[in-house]
This record gives C-alpha cells, sequence and structure tokens, in this order.
C-alpha cells in the first residue's frame, strides 16, 4: 500500500490499532482460567499450604514465554506483510512494545479475575474495562475531542499509551518523511488523530507498560490475599415431614421402609402396555484405540442376544456391574440411542415398536434430571401435560389430572418453588428425582423407564424416590428402573429382576420374592456360590456373586447356566406369550406425530421461554443495566460530536461511537446469550427426545423471546445517545438509527445462538464467534474504509454485517449533507462519505434489506442446527 498522503497514513493507523487490540484481547483468557482455578487456590491458601505471593508470581512468570511466542507469530506475520516501516530497528522496537503489552493485558484480566471472582461479575467488569481502554485509547475518539470531565480516563488509559507508543514507532520511520507544508507526513498524520508525535513518547509508552504490569499484579496479589470466596448457594427448600419414611438405626446410618399408596385409578385412564424384547444386539463401530491393540473385528458390540420382557403394575430392576450395559439397553429400548447399529425384535403389546407411537405412551425418566432451571414445579408439570397430552384433554381435566401426579409424586408443598440449576439453587437432588418422574406422568405413559433414580441420594431421599415409584407402579403402569447397589429396603421394593453381566449379557430374568428368597435360592443352587449371611444384603451378595473373577473361580459361565435353566424356559414363554397381540386389540395408531398442532406447540414453548427470560436476571437485568450504562458513558463521552462534521475527524469521532458500541454492546449480548442457550438446550434434547414438539417452534420461541428485550434495550438506548450526542432530531433519522441499532444487536443475539447450535457446548462456541468478532471488527469499514481494502480481500467486507451497520448508520445521519468540510477542498460531507468510505445514501435500501437477510440467515441457520445436529451421544 501507498505512503504518499494522510489518508493512505489512515490505512496503517487502523491497522496498528488492530495489532494492539488484537494483543490485548488475547490476554483476556486469563480471566477465565484465573476464576477457574480460584476454588482450589482458596482451598489451598486457607489450609496454609502457601502465601499468597508464592501463587501469584508463578501465575505471572509462566505466562513470560507464552508472550514471547504469541507476539512473536503475530509480529512475524503481520510486519513486513502489512508494509509497516522496514528499518529492523523499528521492527524489533514494536516486538518489544507489544510484549510488553501482553504482559500488561494479561496482568489486568488476572486482577479483574481474582477480583470478579465470578464468571458473571468477572465478564462485566472485564468488558468495562475494555469498553473504558477502547473508547479512551485516542483511536475511536480523538485526544482534542475528549470532553473535560473524561480527561483523566485518556490518560489513565493503558490503550492511549499503548496506541501513541506504537504511532511513534510507525510514522517516524523513513517511509512516512515526505514533507508536507514543511511538516513530516507522519508529524502530520499523528497531529491530526490527536497523538502526540515526539519519539520519545515510544518509550514513555514502554515505561508505562512496565508500570501497568507491575500495577495490575501488584492489585492481583492483593485480590488474591484479602479477597474469599463467593458462598455458593446451595439448595434448601425444606418439605412438610414426609409420612410413610421411617428412619432408624442401622450399621449403614438408617434402614428406610419405602412405603406406597394402594393400587388406585387417576383422572385420566390409560391403556396398560407390555414390552418384550428377543435376541437384541447393540454393536458401535469398532474404536480406533482398541483397533491399534489388535482388535480385528469391524463392530464392537455391547449387547450380546438379550432377551425379556416387563409387564404392567411389575416394578423390574434393571442391575449389573459397571459396563454390564444396563443403561445401554434401556437406551436401546425406549429408542433414545443416536447411534450404533440395533438388531433383534421388539414389541409393545404383541406389536411390532415403532418409535413415534411408543414415543407418546411411554417416559424416559433421565439419571441428570434435566429441567430448565428458571420454571417453577408447577409450570414444569402444565408444560409437559399441555404438550404431550391429547389434545382432545380439556384444560380443567389437565389441570385436574396434574394435581393428582403431584400428589403422587409428593410435589404439592413446592409447586411454587423455582427449579433451579443442581447443586446451586433451587430443589435438592431428591426432589429435582420427583419432578423427572412427575414430568413424564403427566404425559400419562403406560411404560416408563428410570435411569438410577436413587443416584446420589442418601438412604432417607431414596426411600422417598422409591415411594414415588412404587406409587407409579401402583397405578398399573409398566416401570423400569436401573440401579446400582441399593439397599435391602430398597432393592426389596422390586418385583423382579433383569441381572446383566459385564458384556452384555443377562444372567438372571425372574421374580425377586419375599426378602428376594427366588433370586437367593437360584444362586445358591449354584455349585460353589457361598451361602447369604444373616442381615447381608441380598443385592450386594448377588453382584459379589457373579463377578468375573467368581466365575474363573467356581469354573462357572452364569449366562450359560441361566440359559439351562428352567427360569429361563419359562422367561422364553412368556416373551413368546407376550409377543402374539391379545384378541380384539388393535396397533398404536395417532394420527398426527405430536400432540399438539404446529401453533399450540410454538405458543407453549414461547410461554415457557416467556417465564425463563422473565426470572432470569442474572441474564436479562444485567444486560438492561449494561447497555444503559454503556448509554450514559457513551452520551458523556461524546457529547454534542453527533452535530459536528465540519471535519474528517468529527464524522470520525462520531463513526467511532457508533463502531464502539455495537462493537462493545453486540460482543455482550452475542456472548451471555451463548451460556443460556446451551443449558435450554439440553432440556430440548431431553423434550424432543419425549416427542413434546418439533424443533422449529423451538427454534422460533428462542428467537422470539429475544424481540422484546432487545427492542426496549435499543430504544433505552437510543433515546439517551441520541440525544446526548446531538444528532439531528428527525423522525426519519431517529427511526433510522433505531433500526439499524435495534437489528445489529438482534443479529449479534441471533449469531451467538447460532454458534451454540452448530458447537457441542457453549465454550466452543464462544471460541468460533470470538474468531469471527475479530473478523467483523476488522472489516467493519472503521479500521480500514471499504476502498482502501485490497481487492482481493474486499469480498469479506460484503459479508461482514458490521460493515451494514455502520453504513447505514452513517448515510442516514449525514448522507445528505451538501454543505463544504473544512478541511477537505472543494468537497462536501456527502461526497467525502462516497470518495472516503464508500457510503452513498441511495443504497439505504440495499443496505438495510441485507441487514435484516443476517437476521433471517443466522435464524434460519439456527433453526436448521437445532433441527439436524444432535451432539448428544448415547
Amino acid at each position: 500500500m501507498s505512503k504518499d498522503n494522510v489518508a493512505d497514513g489512515g490505512v496503517y493507523t487502523g491497522a496498528l490499532f488492530f495489532t494492539v487490540i488484537m494483543v490485548m484481547f488475547n490476554g483476556m483468557s486469563e480471566l477465565a482460567m484465573t476464576i477457574y482455578k480460584l476454588p482450589v487456590f482458596y482451598k489451598q491458601r486457607d489450609m496454609f499450604f502457601f502465601p499468597p505471593w508464592a501463587y501469584a508470581i508463578p501465575s505471572w512468570v509462566l505466562k513470560i514465554p507464552i508472550t514471547f511466542v504469541e507476539v512473536g507469530i503475530w509480529v512475524f506475520l503481520t510486519y513486513y506483510v502489512i508494509g509497516f516501516d522496514p528499518n529492523v530497528s523499528r521492527f524489533l522496537k514494536q516486538y518489544l512494545l507489544l510484549l510488553v503489552v501482553h504482559q500488561a493485558a494479561s496482568a489486568l484480566f488476572r486482577f479483574i479475575g481474582a477480583a470478579g471472582r465470578n464468571m458473571i461479575v468477572a465478564n462485566t467488569f472485564g468488558l468495562f474495562a475494555l469498553l473504558l481502554l477502547f473508547a479512551l485509547g485516542g483511536f475511536v475518539l480523538s485526544r482534542e475531542d475528549v470532553k473535560s470531565w473524561w480527561i483523566w480516563g485518556y490518560y489513565a488509559s493503558p490503550l492511549m499509551y499503548f496506541q501513541n507508543a506504537i504511532m511513534v514507532n510507525e510514522f517516524t520511520g523513513h517511509s512516512w518523511s515526505r514533507m508536507v507544508n514543511g511538516t513530516k507526513l507522519g508529524v502530520v498524520l499523528m497531529e491530526s488523530q490527536g497523538f502526540y508525535p515526539q519519539t520519545y513518547w515510544y518509550w514513555i509508552g514502554v515505561g508505562a507498560s512496565v508500570g501497568f504490569i507491575w500495577l495490575f499484579n501488584i492489585l492481583y496479589l492483593a485480590s488474591l490475599t484479602y479477597l474469599n470466596a463467593f458462598d455458593k448457594p446451595q439448595a434448601v427448600l425444606p418439605e412438610l415431614e414426609d409420612e410413610g419414611v421411617a428412619v432408624g438405626s442401622s450399621s449403614t446410618g438408617g434402614d428406610v421402609v419405602v412405603t406406597g399408596n394402594n393400587n388406585r385409578g387417576m383422572v385420566l385412564p390409560f391403556e396398560p402396555h407390555s414390552i418384550t424384547f428377543d435376541d437384541i444386539r447393540y454393536s458401535v463401530d469398532m474404536p480406533p484405540e482398541m483397533k491399534a491393540q489388535g482388535a480385528t473385528e469391524d463392530r464392537l458390540e455391547l449387547l450380546k442376544g438379550v432377551s425379556g420382557a416387563f409387564r404392567p403394575g411389575v416394578l423390574t430392576a434393571l442391575m449389573g456391574v459397571s459396563g454390564a450395559g444396563k443403561t445401554t439397553l434401556m437406551d436401546v429400548l425406549a429408542g433414545r440411542k443416536t447411534g450404533g447399529y440395533i438388531d433383534g425384535e421388539i414389541t409393545i403389546s404383541g406389536y411390532p415398536k415403532n418409535q413415534a407411537t411408543f414415543a407418546r405412551i411411554s417416559g424416559y425418566c433421565e439419571q441428570n434430571d434435566i429441567h430448565s432451571p428458571n420454571v417453577t414445579v408447577y409450570e414444569s408439570l402444565v408444560y409437559s401435560a399441555w404438550l404431550r397430552l391429547p389434545k382432545e384433554v380439556e384444560s380443567e381435566t389437565r389441570k385436574m389430572f396434574i394435581e393428582e401426579v403431584m400428589e403422587l409424586v409428593e410435589l404439592t408443598n413446592l409447586r411454587g418453588a423455582l427449579v433451579g440449576l443442581p447443586g446451586v439453587n433451587g430443589l435438592s437432588t431428591e426432589q429435582r428425582k420427583r419432578l423427572t418422574i412427575a414430568v413424564e406422568l403427566v404425559a400419562n405413559p403406560s411404560i416408563i423407564f428410570m435411569d438410577e433414580p436413587t443416584s446420589g441420594l442418601d438412604a432417607r431421599a431414596a426411600a422417598i424416590v422409591m415411594r414415588t415409584v412404587r406409587n407409579t407402579v401402583n397405578t398399573g403402569r409398566t416401570v423400569v428402573c436401573t440401579i446400582h447397589q441399593p439397599s435391602i429396603d430398597i432393592f426389596e421394593a422390586f418385583d423382579e429382576l433383569f441381572l446383566m453381566k459385564r458384556g452384555g449379557e443377562e444372567i438372571y430374568v425372574g421374580p425377586l420374592g419375599r426378602q428376594s428368597t427366588h433370586l437367593i435360592k437360584y444362586f445358591e443352587s449354584v455349585e460353589g456360590v457361598s451361602k447369604i449371611k444373616d442381615g447381608y444384603n441380598p443385592a450386594t451378595w448377588m453382584l459379589e456373586a457373579t463377578t468375573s473373577a467368581q466365575e474363573l473361580l467356581l469354573g462357572v459361565d452364569f449366562v450359560d447356566h441361566y440359559k439351562k435353566s428352567d427360569l429361563y424356559q419359562r422367561n422364553k414363554a412368556l416373551i413368546k406369550e407376550l409377543s402374539v397381540p391379545r384378541p380384539g386389540t388393535k396397533d398404536l395408531y395417532f394420527p398426527t406425530q405430536y400432540s399438539q398442532s404446529f401453533l399450540t406447540q410454538c405458543i407453549a414453548c414461547l410461554w415457557k421461554q416467556h417465564w425463563s427470560y422473565w426470572r432470569n436476571p442474572p441474564y436479562t437485568a444485567v444486560r438492561f443495566l449494561f447497555t444503559t450504562f454503556i448509554a450514559l458513558i457513551f452520551g458523556t463521552m461524546f457529547w454534542d460530536l453527533g452535530s459536528k462534521w465540519k471535519t474528517q475527524q468529527d464524522l470520525l469521532n462520531a463513526m467511532g461511537s457508533m463502531y464502539a458500541s455495537i462493537n462493545f454492546l453486540g460482543f455482550q449480548y452475542g456472548s451471555t446469550v451463548q451460556p443460556v442457550v446451551a443449558i435450554e438446550r439440553t432440556v430440548f434434547y431431553r423434550e424432543r427426545a419425549a416427542g413434546m414438539y418439533s424443533a422449529l417452534p423451538y427454534a422460533f420461541s428462542q428467537f422470539l423471546i429475544e424481540i422484546p428485550y432487545v427492542f426496549v434495550q435499543s430504544v433505552v438506548y437510543g433515546l439517551i445517545v441520541y440525544s446526548m450526542m446531538g444528532f439531528d432530531w428527525t423522525a426519519e433519522k431517529f427511526f433510522w438509527f433505531l433500526f439499524f441499532f435495534f437489528f445489529s444487536l438482534l443479529y449479534f443475539v441471533l449469531y451467538g445462538m447460532m454458534t451454540v447450535a452448530v458447537t457441542p457446548n457453549h465454550n466452543v462456541a464462544a471460541i468460533i464467534s470470538s474468531f469471527f468478532y475479530g473478523i467483523w471488527n476488522l472489516f467493519s469499514g472503521f479500521v480500514i474504509p471499504r476502498p482502501r481494502m485490497p481487492i482481493w480481500v474486499r469480498w469479506y467486507y460484503w459479508a461482514t454485517p458490521m460493515a451494514y451497520t455502520l453504513y447505514g448508520m452513517i448515510v442516514t445521519q449525514f448522507g445528505e449533507i451538501e454543505d463544504f468540510m473544512s478541511d477537505q477542498a472543494d468537497t462536501t460531507v456527502k461526497q467525502f462519505l462516497k470518495d472516503y468510505f464508500g457510503f452513498e445514501r441511495s443504497q439505504l435500501g440495499l443496505v438495510a434489506g441485507v441487514l435484516l437477510g443476517f437476521v433471517a440467515l443466522f435464524t434460519f441457520i439456527f433453526a436448521f442446527s437445532i433441527r439436524t445436529f444432535n451432539f448428544q451421544r448415547r
């Protein structure tokens, strides 16, 4: 690129600014890393493992070699390619400056992380810090235009020293020594943009950077020394004393008697169904690690010809050691597997299983208890019943059924409690288990699968959950539970046992008997198996007696023993009997795939999203306050600059305010929506698998609920900034300002949602979106105007949403001004915008249309990705 005039220098100024910003932003990773390591640090500090300085110094020192590598890669790849002054000494001086800049930025974000101690707090303060550095660094707003009440911020901003130093290093070089009216071009350029042109400002910048390194590291050390961890709120929702749970002493800390209600009918009738499965085999592609160890098969078989039958009114325990295939079998039967190869026959009341219809009459209680955190217990049940019960069920009947289910699972006292996040707030683990069961029960299923409903619970909590399970079975439903090492009382609450060994084969399928007598009799009949001791847990004894080591020791194959037993023959006969439809019955049939219409699905999803957003102030309220605070900061920083357009710098100041606001608010909106969408996506996977709705209603509701929040925040920001900056008060110009600002924030939100939808988790989404935000920043048309971009990369300008935002905002405010500028010979404002930026008012309709197109595009990709991609691996 040429270096003949001030306009050429503007391009290099933008490149230098982008260089400093990229190096600074690179240090932002310290914030998350610091917070991630703080819990362990606090624990070790409080136990006097070491003094805080012994932790702080290595955090600083170990970053130094990384700084040399990261800055070296950037400088060596960009310095000569961009075309900075070719003097080697200036190349090395830029490298030195960026080293201390990177160290200062890393120290700043380490300090913010240690002071914030919480991701939400630290991210908010981190963005505020970046905003102040960014806006008061001398590039977005010239020094001459900084208001007197903000001038202290200008001289306190580390970016001012970084930017001035790198400018002096470049523009005092030989490449910029051409004389313009008796002054070197480089000096003219720096003075026109409000930078100090004296050469000693390079060393002032380096010295200030070193000072900031020490300052921020000392503050980091002080934070580690004097601050303590945030208190972590725990779920403590008391209930009335539970009836039917007797607690007494035992060697394990308490015996819990599981009791349940007697057989009972319910408001909504249901048709009992049995499920049989014969010779079920499940395999996956052989993992590369196993092939590397010598495996020759193409597939790894996880289930090897498993057969059985589950009947109405019978509570079956699915047990086995880890790796036996319990959850795998349950996922295969429930149709929840997302990959692999399934062979065998599954029937529902004698008819071949069809997953679309089976989902309508079955429920699946997952081990992890996945629920939307910001709705109440009652709302969770209303939502599930609304979407899963047939549309013929009247509203009043549905409400009565929900009340009955709440009574059945003993959630009546918690109807108004927020669900919350596991281990953080809201329901306790045991209460969440019961909610999981209730959410499935309100669908009025005939068959329910439960994956380890008592895992992670103490004896009393497990008994409460098992009482709920027993009550469910007593309604005449078919219930199957995987369970791991239960207590005696919980084990004996089951009617039948389906026991598997490692490798995916069954070794006992049959009744337990009173006090597990049938089970004990069966295994004690095996030669060599030791008798059970009095008072010993039959479940523990059974698992110990059937290990692979015991098989080798006894010379017994329990699979072979089972398949030669009378019990196996009775089970095969039962499977054969239940695999034939009873006379007068019909196969399951539903006229539509989902219980409710597309419109009802949309309304229900939007209803839940409304409550999820309304009760999420860490997201909605913090974002609103952040927007308002940014508006007040920008309004005072750029006070009355919207009414000035006589010079090039005046227009750059106005454009800088728009550029900075969209940059920071957009980045904040796009990043904060990602964890919200990621949490709800996990819930979406469960709800879609349950057949509650299709993907599109969910995607539309997620998009639609953002609109009122973004709109209100846009109006608040627009009123504050538009009036304080002194833009022309006409209805048309104000409308266009709001139009571009609203849709710009909206596409940032949608882009954040979209990146979550196309990636496995929000951490990966954050990395990808941050990369593209950097690209958008560079090609927005502010750092480097479009006419100055090399022709071979100019296409990316047209693919950058931010470019259309700035284009539209500038031409609607200044694009029709025909007055001449004072520092541009015979050039009107309108002509200058066309020549320097490539902006034309006549293209406003096209620009607005493209902006709407980006909103539509990101919405489409989000909806398509949510519908198509499933990152849940089962």
